[in-house]
């Protein structure tokens, strides 16, 4: 989805965690209706987009 869509992205909190090499990052922006993950190194491909229900299984699942 465009950034039109997903104005605000975040890095991963991971993402400052004294790696030398802080290009590897996962951003993520929510909205009401959907949650996007992208790539911080192409930002300009398309994002993996998830409902907020989803997203939360999947943090669930995660932790």
């Amino acid at each position: 989805m465009a950034d039109a869509v997903f104005p605000a992205w975040r890095k991963s909190s991971f993402s400052d965690g004294g790696s030398e090499d802080q290009s590897n990052c996962v951003e993520v922006a929510v909205t009401s209706a959907a949650v996007g993950v992208r790539d911080s190194k192409s930002p300009a491909t398309p994002a993996l987009t998830f409902t907020p229900a989803s997203w939360s299984r999947f943090l669930t699942n995660l932790r």
